[in-house]
């Protein structure tokens, strides 16, 4: 596929159950972790796996996330700290346990 192009191999955004059923999948072959990625706009599968599922729910915060914050603080259009721990807090409160984000190095100084 062209560069980019992932609609060969990855699932369809639109399908909620989709994204279910291959965790369920995933469950069901031993793993010991779910992931979703990107995690902010998918809250609501981070949501949904939090409820069916009792293992550890990561949410992968990826570069575009970070970039497009990164990008709109440049142009003085939001404050970046407020809003990366914003972003962050809404993974969270959606149910993930664990978080993998590009901001981790700067959320640890301010720890």
């Amino acid at each position: 596929p062209a560069f980019g192009d992932r609609r060969h191999y990855q699932m369809d955004p639109a399908n909620r159950r989709e994204a279910l059923r291959e965790a369920r999948l995933d469950a069901e072959e031993g793993a010991d972790v779910l992931m979703v990625k990107p995690g902010l706009p998918y809250l609501d599968i981070v949501a949904d796996l939090r409820r069916e599922f009792d293992r550890p729910i990561a949410a992968y915060n990826v570069s575009g996330e970070y970039a497009m914050l990164h990008a709109a603080a440049e142009k003085g259009w939001l404050d970046l700290e407020a809003t990366a721990h914003e972003s962050l807090l809404s993974l969270k409160r959606a149910g993930a346990d664990l978080i993998v984000t590009y901001f981790a190095e700067e959320l640890a100084e301010r720890l």
